[in-house]
């Protein structure tokens, strides 16, 4: 549903809007996706130089112990603790009243007392003492523990040696130690005794972790202080352990200090108002300054929006998240891609606003300017227009260059030499340089995404062994030879005018291919007979018009781009037929006549090159009838088939002034001659009696 139909506001305004809208909406993104921006923006490694200016304590801070140290004393914590143990009462009290019960119901008819008494004051004995499973015994021992805390009934503790405690089997070997002589030792191995005997040293797991934490409370967690102004670190020194801790502790506090929400807001406010600002002065450079056309189409807005949101949205990752470095993005790929479609203007100047914008999020921003600045500069020198692989290639190879040559000079400046380390950068251009390889690939991606047509696609199509033009020269020979001529005369012009050659040398090979319908009714491909001759002249305009639309099915059949098929639909504008209409004019004298069905069904050309295309097919087609070819002849010739059209108005939807045309026909006379150029007459052979002489 369309915001015009509600606020009635003229398409011009409500294209400005969308735009508008587009660069607000992306600024927001932009500024949300930036977490990094609002913490501790630098890179560094232990072992490894430092790569930005002098870094002094902007405050001050304590420096933490590392995450290694900490865990190592939590550790010592943790060992040098003694588990806490307590002896379980109800264990031994429950023990003993099976063993009470269990004498009077099954052992007090066959033996006396003597025998309830000992195995009783053995095991509250054996309790008194504590007995241990083996396997906690093995555990403690495991874990260098020989003596342990155990718990009394008032809550003290007091550290007794693990040995102390019997386990399983020695509390059953001491049942049937020092028995009484009055005692059958038999007697108590019928009873079963190792049924009465439980562990009942249980470990306080509670209460000893409490210990633990309470002793990690009191350790500290900093090692000293860094007081406000204080160095820590210089360009290219090496990071040692004490100030990689130094370091980590800044960045800690750092972070922590902007962890507010309200500083969080301003921050990702003031965020957002430097975007936009950058991408509003982009804005009005392109509307006003530079190339008007590219704002006026909303998809050329959301194809830089996307490109622009891409490439910060690297930029950002590597620098939050410390993936790898920024040498390896390929932002040089951004000017490449937009100039593959736009202008050298258009794409510097998006290109700019891109690296300022990433600048506002990477530690060392002049730096990072300088270079991308000088890198992108290079590729637009080096790439005015992209047609094949190899000067690709070249590009890319150039911008290495430019990186490397651009980083050294930073070296020197700073550093006042080069050391060894500073060669590692070089790798990174090295990838750099291979991902810029894959703009070709992206090129293609881009055209069948976005509906543009590149250089490269153009110089594909405008292969005369393509199977649409192929065709056309064995379809129709004359209107083929027609396209080559009008090709030769509109690229020339479009060359001294400042046009797109590429474009409207395919656009011409094109233009007519809509008359391999019916070629025998188009007079460059006919031959003796004239099949309008049989045909009303209303009826031939029908047929003469109709290659337009046919052509245009034809385009669409074979998948031409759009920025081709215009040539097409243009190259007659909304002119008339006008030999098929002066003639039925003259053949009804007197009478209304429809002279929409001597149409052409349009647009008028509304671009340069669409405009040169015009002109060029009307001279060239009109050139033909000439029967003696002198300059003056075609002076007079392109005057007046120039001043016609220029007359009916045809042109005046395009860009085209007054100066463009006087080189147009300029252009035109000079090309003309050369194609239509006198040529020697051979003289024969008269043969006389005599023999040449072989040499």
């Amino acid at each position: 549903m369309s915001l015009r139909k509600y606020v009635k506001l003229p398409n011009k305004v409500s294209n400005r809007f969308k735009v508008l809208f587009t660069l607000f909406i992306l600024a927001v993104i932009i500024s949300l996706l930036a977490p990094g921006n609002r913490g501790f923006k630098y890179q560094f490694y232990k072992g490894k130089p430092w790569n930005y200016e002098l870094l002094t304590a902007p405050y001050d801070f304590p420096v933490y112990k590392s995450d290694a140290v900490i865990a190592m004393e939590r550790d010592s914590v943790k060992d040098s603790i003694l588990p806490i143990y307590s002896l379980d009462k109800e264990t031994g009290m429950k023990m003993l009243a099976d063993w009470k019960h269990d004498y009077e119901k099954r052992a007090s008819g066959r033996l006396n007392y003597q025998y309830y008494t000992y195995v009783q004051n053995s095991l509250r004995k054996i309790y008194d003492t504590g007995v241990m499973s083996n396997e906690e015994k093995s555990n403690l021992r495991k874990h260098g523990h020989l003596e342990l805390k155990l718990l009394n009934e008032n809550n003290e503790t007091h550290t007794v040696p693990i040995s102390r405690f019997l386990t399983l089997k020695e509390a059953y070997e001491l049942l049937f130690e020092n028995i009484p002589s009055s005692l059958e030792r038999k007697e108590l191995s019928n009873l079963d005794l190792s049924s009465y005997l439980s562990s009942n040293v249980i470990y306080n797991q509670a209460l000893t972790e409490q210990m633990i934490k309470g002793e990690i409370d009191k350790l500290s967690l900093s090692t000293g202080m860094v007081q406000a102004g204080e160095r820590i670190v210089d360009r290219g020194e090496i990071v040692d352990g004490y100030t990689y801790n130094v370091l980590n502790s800044l960045k800690r506090i750092y972070n922590e200090r902007l962890g507010g929400e309200s500083q969080l807001f301003a921050v990702t406010l003031g965020g957002f108002l430097m975007v936009s600002c950058l991408l509003f002065s982009l804005w009005l450079m392109l509307s006003f300054f530079t190339n008007k056309n590219f704002v006026k189409k909303y998809r050329n807005v959301v194809f830089l929006a996307v490109l622009q949101l891409l490439f910060i949205s690297l930029t950002q990752m590597v620098v939050n998240y410390q993936w790898f470095t920024l040498y390896i993005i390929p932002y040089v790929m951004l000017p490449i891609l937009l100039r593959t479609f736009f202008d050298t203007w258009t794409a510097f100047l998006a290109y700019l606003s891109t690296i300022l914008i990433a600048s506002i999020f990477v530690p060392n921003p002049m730096e990072f300017m300088v270079m991308q600045i000088v890198a992108g500069i290079v590729a637009l020198s080096s790439l005015q227009s992209l047609t094949s692989r190899s000067q690709l290639i070249r590009c890319t190879f150039l911008v290495f260059v430019s990186y490397a040559l651009t980083y050294m000079a930073l070296e020197l400046f700073r550093e006042g030499s080069l050391d060894a380390g500073i060669f590692l950068p070089f790798l990174y251009f090295g990838i750099n340089l291979i991902f810029l390889m894959f703009t070709y690939l992206l090129v293609y991606l881009i055209e069948k995404g976005f509906g543009y047509v590149s250089n490269i696609s153009l110089v594909e199509l405008s292969d005369i062994n393509t199977p649409l033009l192929r065709q056309l020269s064995e379809v129709a020979p004359g209107t083929f030879q027609h396209s080559l001529q009008v090709s030769i005369l509109a690229t020339e012009a479009a060359l001294q005018i400042g046009a797109d050659v590429q474009l409207i040398r395919t656009g011409a090979l094109y233009h007519d291919i809509g008359k391999m319908k019916n070629p025998t009714y188009f007079t460059e491909n006919q031959g003796v007979n004239n099949p309008h001759e049989l045909l009303p002249f209303d009826e031939s305009a029908r047929i003469i018009i109709r290659h337009v639309t046919d052509g245009i099915a034809l385009a669409q059949k074979y998948q031409l781009p759009d920025a081709v098929i215009d040539f097409i639909r243009t190259h007659h504008g909304r002119g008339q037929a006008k030999y098929f209409y002066n003639s039925y004019y003259n053949q009804h004298p007197g009478e209304t006549i429809d002279v929409e069905q001597f149409t052409y069904p349009g647009p008028n050309p509304f671009t340069k090159e669409t405009g040169i295309l015009m002109l060029a097919d009307a001279v060239e087609a009109s050139s033909r009838s000439l029967k003696e070819v002198t300059e003056e002849g075609l002076e007079q010739l392109v005057n007046k088939i120039v001043g016609n059209i220029i007359s009916e108005g045809l042109l005046n939807d395009t860009p085209i002034t007054f100066h463009d045309v006087q080189i147009i026909k300029s252009v035109f006379v000079k090309k003309l001659k050369t194609m239509y150029h006198a040529r020697i007459t051979y003289p024969d052979r008269i043969e006389t009696d005599a023999q040449p002489v072989k040499a």
